[in-house]
């Protein structure tokens, strides 16, 4: 399309401007867009939380593009060049999908946990993005009513999921409950519409009955000189439901399904104000909450108060200011920086840094798993808020630990941590942190994680943050294992070849590595065996006698099974005890004195000593095809002692029909944990990893592994 000349265009921004986008919009929606109703039920929802024309107009701009009524291109030259930003922002934003059914609260998978980190992302760089695509959403999911019942579930899954508890986390109440009212009608149709059945059923009587509470509350706050709003509070069926759920009790003795809310001057007001409530009425024991002093996590601030009123019915009553008021209708929308000419706004800077602090660059080793963890326990769990050294006051997930601090304040006083003290008296580091203790840990320059930290039932880690720095500590230390122990096996075994030059790159492309260090790790760490690199050196060489040329199906018989021998007939045999060997594992016979050949796993530690030393002693060896045959293999189980722990591990592999051919058990009373090592008889490792998965999910185990 032709761009407006300069000298007529509108003011970038400017209510000319929006309004004419409007106009736009509603004549694609009169065509039938459907996109473009959303657009204005979007548009309309960001008036009501007080946005700017400038994001405004970017998000009816975004549908017009979206629609070929705009080029793109152009949109700075017509528009300006924020709006034109804001606009490629939004289009990207609202590409997002979540992918796939979430299930539960927290049900988040990968895909999904890549679309939430850009979505935070968005709130990062311009909080507006973020509420304009809460919006966007709840425009989506009212228009939804009509449509296929899977399609509901879906967005009703998805905004359970993520959309309303960002909401909440965001303060924006005006968007929160209606996002969980239409998800649980959608998802609970039955029980939605017996709440609203009987919300609707004393309608009539129940707002006759707050018109005299009010009416009575407002001439005593005006009797004591006190200027209030007193107004009833409507009721959200989701949260009914919840509290009837969460308390157990019926539809009938719910405290809250006739609530006032009082609005007044100042603080001082808030508390003069609630003690008249209680002067009123009889106050009931438990359901009184002081959000003033001890605000919500996501700045919500507020009193909470129920009464017995007239006829010994139960009210609740909230009493707050219009800021506090304002701020729990819209949040963070409530206070931009870029507002009032740009003045601090502290209780953005906490949201921001909050939201910096969760999309933190993974660390080396950190996997898109450790992030869905993260946010599970950032977003969708309570909080605990403790204090430093210092004084500072540092906000944690519930249930977090002296360790889990350590780890929020910085990751290497996490690594290094000894011990801590809590209001200056030494716990342990499994210690549950509780509200307003004052925290200090102790660190040591030797100190270091233990894998103990990443076991849920040991209790050292409530976050699921720090849990990821800890394996990532651990993925790195491995790695750099395993890179020492694979440069060595590739040394060795060059110099075994007369120490050819030969360059490296070339020798781990043929091994599909992307550099020598890769292949390096993966020779440590035995994703890479021995034999293998000796055949890719022979080839890089030009030689490929890997083996002895004569035929390799000679086979030699066992006690346990058939193994192919390659050039030898009716040779003596045994398995060795160092590494036990079972189909499909790689093998590889060493011809011992007088006891023929004793058969190894590829990557067995021993077999690499030996082929330092003799490796013409070294004979190739694959598995025989007898189906019935049994290997001997050890099972090392780490666990927390308990009685009847052995007995369960035996029954288990009696259900299995394995055969046990020993146990030995050793307990330390000290850390209340026992170590079991059980030789069982099995026929591959298809079985033996079936096996491992089953012993670990028996209680108190910690760990199997092959021994």
């Amino acid at each position: 399309m032709t761009a407006t000349p300069v000298e007529n265009r509108a003011p970038a921004g400017s209510s000319t401007q929006l309004t004419a986008a409007r106009n736009r919009v509603r004549v694609l929606a009169d065509d039938g867009e459907s996109s473009a109703v959303t657009a204005l039920a979007t548009d309309a929802l960001l008036a009501e939380l007080g946005l700017d024309a400038e994001i405004q107009l970017a998000a009816l701009v975004d549908t017009l593009v979206a629609a070929g009524r705009l080029d793109a291109v152009n949109l700075a030259d017509e528009f300006g060049g924020r709006v034109a930003a804001l606009a490629k922002s939004l289009s990207e934003l609202n590409s997002l999908s979540l992918g796939g059914k979430p299930t539960g609260r927290a049900g988040l998978n990968v895909a999904q946990a890549e679309a939430l980190r850009r979505m935070l992302l968005a709130i990062v760089t311009d909080p507006r993005l973020v509420l304009v695509r809460l919006a966007h959403h709840l425009a989506q999911l009212r228009g939804l009513k009509a449509a296929a019942p899977a399609q509901r579930e879906a967005a009703a899954h998805e905004t359970q999921a993520l959309y309303a508890p960002l909401a909440n986390r965001l303060g924006v109440w005006q968007l929160k409950w209606e996002l969980e009212d239409l998800a649980f009608r959608y998802l609970e149709p039955d029980t939605y519409q017996r709440i609203a059945a009987e919300l609707k059923e004393r309608r009539a009587d129940r707002e006759r009955y707050i018109q005299q509470f009010t009416d009575r509350l407002r001439g005593s706050l005006a009797e004591q000189q006190i200027a209030a709003e007193v107004v009833g509070r409507p009721k959200h069926i989701y949260s009914i439901w919840r509290k009837m759920q969460r308390k157990g009790v019926s539809f009938e003795r719910l405290f809250d399904v006739r609530a006032v809310r009082v609005i007044v001057a100042d603080v001082p007001a808030c508390y003069t104000a609630l003690g008249l409530v209680h002067s009123l009425w009889p106050y009931i024991h438990g359901e009184f909450d002081d959000y003033i002093a001890n605000p919500k996590e996501n700045g919500y601030r507020s009193l909470h108060t129920a009464v017995l009123g007239p006829g010994q019915v139960p009210v609740e009553v909230q009493i707050r200011t219009k800021q506090m008021h304002r701020q729990a209708e819209l949040g963070i929308a409530a206070h931009w920086r870029y507002k009032e000419g740009g003045r601090y706004s502290r209780a953005l800077d906490e949201k921001i840094g909050w939201l910096r602090t969760l999309l933190e660059p993974m660390e080396d080793g950190e996997s898109s798993s450790d992030f869905i963890d993260s946010v599970r326990s950032e977003i969708f769990e309570d909080r605990v808020y403790v204090f430093s050294p210092t004084g500072e006051i540092v906000d944690l997930p519930a249930g977090s630990t002296p360790l889990d601090y350590a780890y929020h304040v910085h990751t290497e006083i996490g690594h290094h941590c000894r011990g801590a003290k809590v209001n200056g008296r030494m716990v342990p580091l499994t210690h549950v942190l509780t509200s307003g203790e004052q925290v200090e840990i102790i660190t040591a320059r030797n100190a270091q994680p233990s894998r103990d930290w990443l076991v849920p039932r040991a209790g050292y880690l409530a976050s699921g943050r720090s849990r990821a720095k800890v394996r990532a500590w651990f993925r790195r230390q491995d790695q750099q294992s395993h890179r020492r122990q694979g440069r060595a096996i590739l040394d060795r075994e060059l110099q075994r070849l007369g120490g050819p030059e030969l360059p490296l790159q070339r020798l781990a492309d043929r091994l599909n590595q992307a550099s020598v260090e890769k292949l390096c790790i993966a020779l440590g760490a035995g994703d890479i065996s021995p034999g293998s690199l000796s055949h890719a050196l022979h080839r890089e060489l030009g030689s490929d006698d890997t083996a002895p040329s004569r035929p390799l199906n000679a086979r030699t018989a066992t006690a346990e099974a058939s193994v192919t021998v390659a050039g030898l007939d009716e040779m003596l045999s045994q398995f060795a005890r160092c590494c036990a060997p079972v189909p499909p594992d790689p093998i590889i016979g060493y011809i011992t004195v007088g006891r023929g050949v004793t058969i190894h796993r590829e990557n067995c530690s021993n077999i690499r000593r030996a082929r330092e030393r003799n490796s013409d002693r070294m004979i190739n060896l694959d598995w025989g095809g007898d189906d019935g045959a049994t290997y001997p293999v050890s099972i090392s189980l780490r666990a927390f002692d308990r009685q009847g722990l052995l007995r369960d591990i035996t029954g288990l592999l009696a259900d299995e029909d394995v055969s046990i051919l020993g146990t030995r058990s050793v307990s330390n009373p000290k850390t209340l944990t026992a170590d079991i090592n059980v030789q069982v008889a099995i026929k591959n490792v298809a079985e033996l990893q079936r096996l491992l998965d089953r012993l670990k999910q028996i209680p108190n185990v910690t760990d199997a592994r092959r021994g």
